[in-house]
C-alpha cells in the first residue's frame, strides 16, 4: 500500500474541506495534515472550527497529523498537549521548545513527528539514552511556498536515509495542480524540482528516489486526473496510456505486475507468462524498432518465454523473438523507471 495524505486548512472552509476529504477517501488516502499555528489563518470561532475539522477527520477515518506551536493550547483552550488525546489527532508535529524527555513522554500518547530538516544527531543520541520507542517517531519535511527555496532530491534522500536507519517514518509534500494555497499560490512542495510538476511523478520520486514513507499533498486540491492516479497508486499500480494493436487487446484493462527481480531494461509482466502455457500461439511477425516505451510479446522463437509481455524502459535493439505490438504514450514514459519490484501497471 502506497501511503498518501492531504493537507487541510481552516481558511479553506469546512464545506470545501468536506468535499476534499470525500475525494481523498475515494482515493484510499489514509492521512491528513493540518497546521494549528499558521499566522494567516483567520476564522471566526477558532476553537469551534478546529473541533469541526477534528470531527471531519475522525468520521472519515483519516489519521490526523497536527503541526502545533507554542500558542496552540491557548487558542484551543487546553491546559496541556496531553489533553489533545481527546481529539482525533494521532500525530503531533513539533518543531522546537521540547526537551527529549518531554518528547518521550508525549510518544506514550501520540506518534511524535519532528521537522525532518532540523532534527540533529545530538537529538537522536539523547532520545536513545532515554530508550525512546523510535517506531512512535516520525520526521516530516517542510513545504516551501517561496520559489527556489525547496530541497533537492539528493538532499531529501540523504536526510531520509539517515532517519530510516533509525526506524523513523519519513514524510514529505508534493504541490497541487488545481487549487494552490495562498498567499503566494505557487505550490507547496518539499522538493523544488516538483514545483509545477506532475503529481504522480513527484510522488513516485519521493517514494523511490527519496525513500519517503508518506507523501502529502501540500496544497488545497488536485485535478480529477491526479486523484485517479493517486487512487491507482494506493492500490499498487500505475495506469499507462498506450496504443496497442487490436489483436493484442486482451492485455489491456487488467493489472500486470513487474517481476520482483526487476530488469533495468524492460518491465516484465508476471501474469503474461501464463498465456502461452494456456495454448495461445504467438507466430513471429515483422521485425520492428524497439524504442523506449515499446510494448512487445515474446513469439514462438522465444520457446518457453513465448507470450511474455514486456515494456522497454530504454531504447533497445530490434529483436526477432518478440513481436512489437504497441507503444506507451509519450506523456507516460516518465513513469516507467518507477514500475519496479513487483509494482503493478495497467494499460489503457
Amino acid at each position: 500500500m502506497r501511503q498518501f495524505g492531504i493537507s487541510l486548512y481552516l481558511g479553506t472552509g469546512y464545506d470545501k474541506n468536506t468535499k476534499i476529504v470525500e475525494k481523498a477517501v475515494q482515493a484510499n488516502v489514509k492521512y491528513a495534515f493540518t497546521s494549528l499555528h499558521i499566522p494567516e489563518e483567520s476564522v471566526g470561532d477558532y476553537a469551534a472550527e478546529v473541533d469541526k475539522l477534528f470531527g471531519l477527520c475522525k468520521n472519515s477515518g483519516l489519521s490526523l497529523i497536527a503541526d502545533v506551536g507554542p500558542r496552540t493550547l491557548e487558542k484551543l483552550g487546553y491546559k496541556s498537549l496531553r489533553e489533545l488525546k481527546r481529539t482525533s489527532i494521532s500525530h503531533l508535529r513539533i518543531d522546537y521548545g521540547f526537551t527529549p524527555q518531554q518528547i518521550v513522554d508525549l510518544s506514550q500518547d501520540f506518534n511524535v513527528v519532528f521537522n525532518a530538516s532540523t532534527l540533529l544527531d545530538s537529538d537522536i543520541c539523547e532520545l536513545k539514552k532515554l530508550d525512546a520507542d523510535f517506531s512512535r517517531l516520525g520526521a516530516c519535511h517542510n513545504f516551501y511556498p517561496k520559489p527556489l527555496t525547496g530541497l533537492s532530491l539528493k538532499k531529501t534522500r540523504t536526510i531520509n536515509e539517515n532517519l530510516r536507519r533509525m526506524g523513523i517514518t519519513t514524510m514529505a509534500f508534493v504541490p497541487g495542480d488545481r487549487e494552490l494555497r495562498g498567499p503566494l499560490c505557487m505550490g507547496l512542495p518539499t522538493v523544488e524540482e516538483h514545483r509545477g510538476g506532475d503529481i504522480l511523478l513527484s510522488t513516485l520520486q519521493l517514494r523511490s528516489d527519496c525513500l519517503t514513507d508518506i507523501v502529502f499533498l501540500g496544497d488545497i486540491d488536485i485535478s480529477d486526473g491526479s486523484w485517479s492516479k493517486i487512487r491507482d497508486l494506493s492500490q499498487g499500480y500505475v495506469t499507462l496510456r498506450a496504443e496497442i494493436e487490436p489483436q493484442y487487446g486482451y492485455i489491456k484493462e487488467q493489472i500486470h505486475h513487474d517481476r520482483p527481480d526487476s530488469s533495468e531494461y524492460v518491465i516484465r509482466s508476471q501474469e503474461s507468462r501464463t498465456y502461452s502455457s494456456q495454448g495461445r500461439l504467438f507466430p513471429a511477425e515483422e521485425l520492428k524498432a524497439r524504442g523506449k516505451g515499446s510494448i512487445s510479446v515474446g513469439n514462438e522463437k522465444y520457446l518457453r518465454y513465448s507470450g511474455e509481455l514486456e515494456i522497454a524502459r530504454r531504447d533497445l535493439e530490434p529483436e526477432s523473438r518478440v513481436n512489437v505490438i504497441g507503444r506507451v504514450a509519450a506523456q507516460d514514459l516518465q513513469y516507467l523507471d518507477y514500475i519496479t519490484d513487483g509494482m503493478g501497471f495497467r494499460l489503457v
